[in-house]
């Protein structure tokens, strides 16, 4: 998956596009090879309304490219450009891989590829999407969605999530999260959409759990439970799991589990432990019980994860 081309037409907004260029675009020597990078549009098109994109190629190129990213669109409530949906329709024909970043799940609609699928947009535009194209499975709740060669994701920073769940899949968690570390930006998210439509005041540094979430992260090879994590925090279970639900999307166990996977994906990638002993260090307690957990989360065994990553340097 090394060439990855981005779609521009008059009118795309510029913050999702901005993203897939720093993410695809910019070789940081994480991995070898990085991406082949291109931008296909219209020679006049326009992004964020005031600066002239440079495109190397049309939008008929897109149908070469290992992976297409659609950023959002300027306008929804008209139909999207023809050539632009065409030519999203025939790369996906000819094998690619194809992402939509926020609005532009209608593009990747329009071209029928969301139909029968789960997708996702904007929260503000989920009802539109689900209206107008009613053969979707449209889950207004979730960062980003991945359908195997079809994607999807939520409003602007979720666009960056679901890139940097590209470069995960393409060159494993430990690139990604150095990826993430060079653009100051967490390496995955937990919870979905739903935790940005009431205000925002509980995110960021200041929020209620800023210094309880990296002590838990320093102890995940320790058998922490909730009323650990209260205790340390100085408030009841109740309250903790409220605050949780604010902060993060979810239960506490549910990103402390969330968090020990995540943990072994890198010990796997990065290490010759044996599963037992990354068991040990991820808190999971047996081979037999992160096997469950990891298979559940990643869709694969550690084993078969750790040899295709394994064989992945091999290959480089």
């Amino acid at each position: 998956m090394t060439r990855v081309a981005l779609a521009v037409t008059d009118g795309t907004p510029l913050y999702e596009l901005a993203a897939a260029c720093e993410v695809f675009g910019v070789d940081r020597g994480l991995a070898e090879p990085w991406y082949e990078f291109t931008v296909c549009g219209e020679d006049d098109a326009r992004v964020g309304g005031f600066l002239r994109a440079g495109v190397d190629h049309g939008l008929d190129a897109l149908a070469g490219a290992d992976t297409v990213i659609v950023p959002s669109v300027g306008d929804i409530d008209t139909p999207q450009p023809p050539a632009l949906v065409e030519a999203v329709r025939a790369a996906y024909a000819s094998g690619a891989r194809v992402a939509s970043l926020c609005t532009g799940a209608f593009v990747l609609a329009e071209a029928g590829l969301l139909d029968g699928r789960r997708a996702t947009t904007h929260w503000a535009h989920t009802d539109l999407l689900r209206g107008r194209f009613p053969a979707i499975d449209v889950d207004p709740d979730v960062l980003y969605i991945d359908e195997g060669r079809v994607l999807t994701s939520a409003g602007k920073a979720a666009g960056m999530d679901l890139c940097l769940h590209l470069v995960r899949l393409d060159h494993g968690t430990a690139v990604a999260n150095s990826l993430a570390r060079t653009l100051v930006i967490p390496p995955h998210r937990d919870g979905g959409q739903a935790q940005f439509i009431p205000a925002a005041v509980t995110h960021g540094r200041n929020h209620v759990l800023a210094g309880l979430l990296p002590w838990v992260l320093e102890r995940l090879d320790q058998p922490l439970t909730v009323t650990d994590l209260a205790r340390h925090a100085g408030m009841s279970s109740r309250n903790l799991a409220r605050h949780f639900a604010a902060v993060t999307g979810v239960a506490p166990l549910r990103w402390l589990l969330t968090q020990r996977v995540a943990r072994a994906r890198e010990l796997l990638e990065t290490s010759d432990l044996s599963v037992e002993q990354i068991a040990a260090r991820t808190g999971m307690g047996t081979a037999t019980t992160l096997r469950r957990h990891f298979n559940q989360q990643v869709g694969v065994p550690p084993e078969g994860y750790r040899r295709t990553f394994r064989g992945r340097e091999t290959r480089n």
